[in-house]
């Protein structure tokens, strides 16, 4: 019998922010899916923006592939092959509930569910992030608006972005009509009811734990400020290449109040468990249907937040913070394994979700991309899934192993270079240094080595 599939997908989660990861966030859900299945320590987004990397997801393409490298108003083609075709193609009902952003989240998200549908997605019920929903209109805005909540929503959304974007104050909507908890409820109640007799694949896409810092009660107040990780300080310069990461930190330095950083993580911290919570509420009902031991488990984020270390907040680089993102794999066989919390260190990528999950449905990928399949290491973890993963943001190219991280500037010099063994917090940058020039050289070479062999026409 063919397992259900659940793909569970946050916006803007940091690797670190579980409790089988960091250990400062409550997430017992979520550890519970990495202790009957598999943690990937080192999965790297395939870009550190929302738009590019949901892109790559749905298509294993890279953004030198897609040509979109930031956050633009750029819509997938329904002629795109999809990965959900493969799953859909093999015999599953598809489904869909909250944020995909591969098409521009404006005007009706309704109107456009036949293009979800050539997306590969059956049963359709998606919403913009929270910065869209104040002008998107989905079926959730509508129950907002129906409430007399979306004109509050609006207010507090300008509010905070014409004055101080991180704010940190409780959302408006209450935690009943909060959108990760819309989201939640509403996949909830459709596989209670789902009675067809195709095995179902459901994705679930949580608009955060992503900024506005707007947590609501009672998860707002669940952590201490005082005790959240102490943020990262921004190293000096250097004399070296200079790159994007630089830029942002030049344009972008909020001028936080003592210990503001905390409150954010705090606030932060209360949303992803929120987010745990109602993802315990799927696992039950799915339990309840006496499916649960049948059922194909991936969680994933599309990328970090940097929630104050260097000084930033927001994504857009490749610092940890941004690029690193969390990953849980657990399938029916990995129950039957006799050791729990298995861990694997081999670097990985976010495009690996689409195929593993295609295997995982006795399905087949037919068109060219460049996601693997991770069931071989979910069996073995000591498998070497990559040599190395990439990441690419805005003409710049992130290559991470097990060693070394190095990113190379639009001008193909390496400006970040970071021994990701011995200095694991990324305070040491050595590009520049005349001792690294050899390794540079080698590090740039298997960056343009894995163009040459990732290069596809548009």
């Amino acid at each position: 019998m063919k397992p259900n599939i659940l793909l569970l997908i946050t916006d803007q989660q940091r690797w670190d922010a579980m409790g089988c990861s960091g250990g400062w966030v409550n997430t017992p859900n979520l550890d519970r899916i990495a202790g009957e299945g598999i943690r990937f320590n080192n999965c790297v987004t395939t870009s550190p923006v929302c738009i590019p990397t949901r892109l790559s997801l749905a298509t294993g393409l890279y953004p030198h592939n897609t040509g979109v490298w930031d956050n633009m108003n750029h819509t997938l083609s329904p002629e795109t092959p999809t990965w959900m075709q493969s799953i859909r193609a093999a015999g599953y009902r598809t489904s869909l509930f909250g944020k995909t952003h591969l098409h521009p989240h404006n005007g009706d998200l309704r109107d456009r569910e036949d293009l979800m549908h050539s997306y590969g997605l059956d049963d359709v019920n998606e919403i913009g992030g929270p910065r869209a929903s104040a002008r998107v209109k989905s079926y959730m805005t509508e129950m907002w608006d129906q409430k007399g909540l979306w004109d509050a929503y609006r207010e507090d959304y300008n509010e905070r972005f014409s004055n101080k974007p991180y704010t940190v104050r409780p959302s408006v909507l209450g935690l009943e009509n909060y959108a990760d908890v819309y989201v939640g409820q509403q996949a909830k109640n459709y596989l209670n009811e789902y009675n067809r007799d195709e095995p179902w694949c459901c994705w679930v896409s949580f608009g955060g734990p992503h900024e506005p810092w707007d947590t609501p009660e009672p998860y707002a107040s669940m952590y201490d400020p005082e005790e959240m990780p102490t943020p990262i300080p921004r190293p000096p310069i250097g004399d070296r290449p200079i790159g994007n990461l630089d830029k942002k930190m030049k344009n972008m330095n909020p001028e936080f109040e003592y210990g503001e950083e905390g409150k954010l993580r705090a606030d932060y911290a209360g949303n992803i468990t929120l987010i745990d919570d109602q993802i315990g509420e799927i696992l039950d009902t799915i339990q309840m249907r006496g499916e649960l031991d049948n059922t194909v488990i991936i969680f994933s984020s599309d990328h970090g937040e940097m929630n104050g270390d260097y000084g930033l907040i927001y994504k857009s680089n490749f610092l940890n913070g941004a690029v690193r993102v969390p990953l849980l794999v657990r399938t029916p066989d990995t129950l039957k394994h006799t050791t729990l919390n298995r861990v694997s260190d081999t670097p990985v990528e976010w495009i690996d979700i689409g195929p593993t999950l295609v295997e995982a449905a006795g399905g087949k990928i037919e068109h060219r991309q460049f996601g693997k399949s991770l069931c071989n290491t979910v069996t073995d973890t000591n498998f070497s899934h990559r040599e190395y993963a990439i990441s690419e943001y805005g003409g710049e190219v992130m290559l991470l192993n097990q060693e070394w991280k190095v990113a190379l500037n639009t001008d193909g010099d390496v400006y970040l270079l970071f021994n990701v063994q011995n200095d694991p917090d990324e305070t040491n940058n050595l590009a520049g240094l005349p001792k690294m020039q050899e390794l540079e050289t080698q590090l740039r070479l298997q960056i343009l080595e894995f163009l040459s062999q990732a290069y596809t026409k548009k």
